[in-house]
């Protein structure tokens, strides 16, 4: 491999990671805060009825007041509780997927993965994040889960910090591909599907306008992505997590590691090994795609997978065992904050303030002057999206409400519904009471306040792209 990649190590400063507020703290005064929102909000509801596939949908003519039910000290304290208890799902699959691959490198399989391609891409390492970024976007929209960003990481990331990038790099290239393609939604059947059934919408309609969607964002989401891998990869001290300690310990450990080493071959064990784990992959597009599986379905997968995987390459029951347990408490944390997260949500449902928010900001749109109607719907989604970080949870409670308000203030369904994805999808990797979002970044080691220092720019220019595409939407009464 080419040594000249890496240039000056950073100095390490304590003083800065000190100073920087701990997930945990961030987290909690979100919870307060919604504590607090619930004294100042009136309390509201619509009525449910039957929707798509049997799940309960907003009656839009049904908005009334009820009584009041501010979150007090006790709501405040259960919050997280109530939160780990509600995205259990989620947790169970942090901790098979931290499980799995604390499994795959006891038994070399990973180690030997990251030499083999990062020898490959030695001479052309510019080449490997848009390669990565362009399967990854697609993936998303055709099948709907950024979920899996959870799993790209542990792959990733050692063979980019052995190519001369960081941490940040592979949090990047993961979450910003995955938040793309799910926005766009070609094929998502998670928010694009239920919202077109929502809104009476013949099923994926629209397609070519979200193609192009699809393709805005991924370029910008690559060449920003791109760039500031090049510039890591060309001088360390261009890195945002240039002063942590733990970022200069993953250098040694993977990037000096495989410039120094010699190539070793796989053993038959290990081929029986990375065997079980591609068809491990297919087993599981099969699973989201055909039988409708999710995470609860893909955690069984990943616990198979592991035993079977650690078999294969002649671990014993004890070391597997041990590679699990190693495995949950190197993603721990990220499974902590998916509930901690979830603890905002949970404050804001139990007061009954989160109809009301949809009402209201229904009701500022809809005053808005025509041209800015379909941005006004992408700013409400932007908003609620922090409350309710669901898609499809989001699009059952605002789709009935916005689908109805846009026949009258002359937004087409089509431009309501792309209004939802790109509102909702974009702003995934951006509010920390996204779980899978603050999962991920756990996984990578990389710190919101750091992430969102380099991602606005990033958020930014998502955003004119999709005010651009609403408004020409609206002008053309785009209707699919």
């Amino acid at each position: 491999m080419d040594k000249t990649i890496a240039a000056r190590p950073p100095r390490a400063t304590e003083n800065t990671a000190r100073s920087m507020p701990h997930i945990y703290v961030i987290l909690m005064a979100c919870v307060v805060l919604a504590t607090l929102a619930t004294h100042l909000v009136p309390a509201g509801s619509y009525d449910r009825i039957p929707g798509p596939g049997g799940r309960s949908i907003v009656d839009p003519a049904t908005y009334h007041e009820v009584a009041p039910n501010p979150a007090g000290l006790t709501q405040l304290i259960m919050a997280v509780p109530h939160g780990l208890a509600s995205v259990a799902d989620i947790i169970f699959f942090v901790l098979m997927v931290g499980g799995l691959f604390a499994v795959l490198r006891r038994a070399g399989v990973v180690e030997l993965a990251v030499d083999r391609l990062a020898r490959r891409f030695a001479r052309h390492p510019g080449w490997l994040v848009p390669l990565l970024m362009i399967v990854f976007s697609g993936v998303a929209s055709a099948i709907g889960t950024p979920e899996l960003s959870m799993v790209y990481v542990p792959v990733i990331l050692p063979l980019l910090i052995a190519l001369g990038h960081d941490s940040l790099t592979a949090a990047a290239v993961a979450l910003c591909s995955t938040c793309a393609g799910f926005a766009a939604g070609i094929l998502n059947p998670f928010t694009t599907a239920v919202a077109q059934k929502v809104a009476d919408l013949p099923l994926y309609s629209g397609w070519s306008m979200r193609l192009a969607v699809f393709a805005s964002l991924s370029a910008a989401s690559i060449a920003y992505v791109a760039r500031y891998a090049n510039r890591v990869r060309r001088d360390r001290s261009n890195s945002l997590l240039c002063d942590e300690e733990s970022e200069t310990a993953k250098w040694s450990k993977y990037q000096e590691a495989t410039l120094h080493a010699t190539a070793s071959a796989m053993t038959g064990r290990q081929r029986l090994a990375a065997t079980g784990v591609i068809t491990s992959f297919g087993v599981l597009l099969y699973g989201v795609t055909q039988a409708g599986w999710y995470l609860r379905e893909l955690s069984g997968l990943f616990l198979v997978t592991g035993v079977l995987v650690g078999m294969a390459a002649g671990l014993g029951g004890n070391a597997i065992s041990d590679a699990f347990t190693e495995g949950f408490r190197d993603v721990l944390v990220g499974a902590m904050v998916v509930g901690l997260a979830r603890g905002v949500g949970v404050v804001l449902e139990s007061a009954n303030v989160l109809d009301t928010i949809v009402h209201h900001l229904a009701i500022v749109v809809g005053q808005l002057p025509s041209w800015l109607t379909a941005i006004g719907m992408l700013a409400s989604q932007l908003a609620i999206n922090f409350a309710i970080p669901s898609g499809s949870a989001q699009a059952l409670l605002t789709m009935p409400v916005m689908a109805p308000l846009g026949d009258i203030v002359g937004v087409t369904r089509q431009t309501a519904v792309l209004a939802f994805q790109l509102g909702d999808g974009l702003s995934n990797i951006v509010y920390p009471t996204a779980g899978y979002f603050m999962a991920t970044l756990g996984i990578a080691g990389v710190s919101w306040l750091r992430w969102i220092r380099f991602f606005l720019p990033l958020f930014a220019i998502w955003i004119g792209i999709s005010m651009a595409f609403l408004v020409y939407a609206q002008a053309v009464q785009w209707t699919g």
